[in-house]
């Protein structure tokens, strides 16, 4: 009996020193955080460094410093989980792309964003793949089969444009950065799609069905989840305005709001949909229906803490990047093949430029011969920015990574070992290589426009107007034109004048059927004693 009770004695001390270690481990890591923030700011005006690059580099001191401590036996904090990245860390930072995505433009666009992101993606993908498979057999790195290399090609099909957005200026370059940024988020959702498409299939006795289903499923997936989001949007923004939450307390209002979002991306893993398409799209909607519906306080809340919680979780991904990039387990497997490493990473970078240049510099092309008007064309240095803005590889290529790689973080095999430590240095090279070059690159490229304010004034009286915000002050983020159709005053301008475009059969259609059911601008919910109650006769 004494030697039971002194083994779950035992049992219990070792428990609660576990657990005084999580504490410790995760305060260092909040600190950390704070430390990245901190000194992010200090750097805001600085040429070269950005919060993607200063969170890797403080990941990385951290992961030597910790690695020196500890007698090189680890580097990390916290062990990594591809569940802590796709279902806590990843969701935010969607979202709240399509929560403040200015919709006219990546609408007036969709079609360029959609060739570049999706189409490309696939482009892109099958170059890596094509490329890995003829290197990596030569090179006899180990035993990788059909499904390994396609899915290398999906990883590394995978960008990170973040240092590019964070250079680029929406209302100088609005073109450019619409469809950086929209190529960016489709490009994600495609790999990741992509990807559990190839896991999904034995790829290793392919025939005409199978690539047939392959196919079918990669679209069923991207049009499921897309609806799936879209939906979810429509449900938040139907029940807010029937219940008028605001009226009673603004945290539920904004409580609903949050958790209807993250029910979308919970929902799509459920029905093993595209979580990132699914938030994304429901990020639009709520943009559009929902926040409308809400009571002024709710508005500025929920933008601030959609964007806080992002800013949070692209910290944390980099930091951890930049530690785990020091892991000696991953290391020790490549330790006695250096050579080999290094040149399975110098592979994956030339793929890499090699496949983002095979479909940015043709889709461009095609694209500007589809375009008449010059100002919509995109022309040879904007082509070299897009194309370089997704040379930098991040937290996706690296979760997928250790998705297809690794057993709960651990790697038992050389070939294993040798894709993860070449992804580890494939994104810290880009990320911090191109990273530093991406802000001197596009000032280069694009100098400051020396007349931009006289530009902004005139094309805001136009009813094509691309440089109005759209999610500012209860403005319709999806009005792409005015309600008064500008008569044309000539003949020649009758010819050229659309009278009935998709957007405008769109507005219609918006203001007919669902603003009415689903809320929208227009809507202010009548709170007594509130900013809104002033402004509620104008609707009306």
């Amino acid at each position: 009996m004494a030697s039971h009770m002194s083994y779950i004695l035992s049992k219990v001390q070792m428990l609660s020193t576990s657990d005084h270690a999580s504490v410790v481990s995760m305060n260092l890591f909040v600190a950390l955080l704070c430390a990245c923030i901190v000194i992010g700011h200090l750097l805001e005006e600085n040429r070269w460094m950005n919060e993607s690059i200063t969170a890797l580099v403080i990941g990385v001191c951290t992961g030597v410093v910790i690695l020196l401590t500890s007698g090189g036996r680890s580097s990390r904090l916290l062990v990594f989980s591809e569940d802590l990245f796709f279902i806590y860390l990843l969701p935010p930072i969607i979202f709240n792309a399509g929560f403040q995505v200015k919709k006219k433009q990546f609408f007036r666009n969709f079609i360029i964003i959609t060739l570049f992101g999706a189409i490309g993606t696939l482009i892109s993908c099958s170059i890596i793949s094509l490329g890995a498979t003829q290197f990596f057999k030569i090179m006899d790195i180990g035993s990788l089969d059909i499904g390994d290399y396609l899915a290398i090609g999906a990883i590394f099909a995978a960008t990170d444009s973040v240092c590019t957005l964070q250079v680029l200026n929406q209302d100088e370059t609005p073109l450019l950065y619409s469809l950086v940024f929209g190529e960016g988020v489709v490009n994600d959702a495609t790999s990741v799609v992509l990807f559990n498409a190839i896991q999904s299939f034995d790829l290793n006795h392919i025939n005409f069905r199978i690539a047939l289903q392959f196919i079918g499923n990669f679209f069923y997936l991207f049009i499921s989840s897309t609806m799936l989001g879209v939906l979810t949007g429509l449900l938040s923004a139907y029940i807010i305005k029937k219940l008028y939450f605001g009226r009673h307390s603004t945290d539920r209002e904004v409580a609903l709001m949050i958790l209807m979002a993250y029910l979308s991306y919970i929902l799509a893993e459920l029905f093993y949909l595209s979580g990132i398409l699914t938030v994304f799209f429901c990020g639009i909607v709520m943009s559009h229906y929902t926040w409308h519906n809400v009571t002024e306080s709710s508005r500025v809340t929920t933008r601030h803490a959609f964007a806080t919680l992002s800013c949070i979780a692209e910290i944390f991904i980099f930091l951890y990047v930049g530690m785990d990039a020091l892991d000696i387990e991953k290391w020790r497997f490549v330790s006695d093949s250096p050579r080999t490493s290094v040149s399975v990473s110098l592979i994956l970078l030339a793929l890499v430029l090699v496949g983002r240049a095979a479909f940015v510099f043709p889709l461009s092309f095609l694209s500007n011969l589809a375009k008449k008007n010059p100002t919509d064309k995109i022309n040879f240095r904007q082509q070299i920015v897009i194309w370089w803005a997704g040379l930098m590889r991040g937290a996706v290529s690296m979760a997928l990574a250790y998705n297809q790689f690794t057993s709960s973080g651990h790697t038992q095999l050389r070939a294993n070992a040798i894709m993860i430590t070449s992804t580890i240095t494939v994104v810290l090279f880009s990320t911090v290589v191109f990273g530093l070059l991406t802000k001197p690159l596009i000032r280069f490229l694009l100098p400051h426009p020396k007349h931009i304010t006289t530009t902004v004034i005139l094309e805001s009286s136009s009813p094509k107007s691309i440089t109005a915000p759209l999610l500012e002050c209860g403005q319709d983020s999806f009005d792409f034109g005015s309600h008064d159709i500008l008569r044309p005053n000539s003949i020649r301008a009758l010819l050229t004048t659309p009278t009935h475009t998709v957007h405008y059969y769109w507005r219609k259609f918006d203001d007919a059927f669902m603003r009415p059911m689903f809320g929208g601008r227009g809507f202010v919910p009548f709170v007594p004693g509130s900013p809104t109650e002033h402004s509620v006769s104008q609707w009306e």
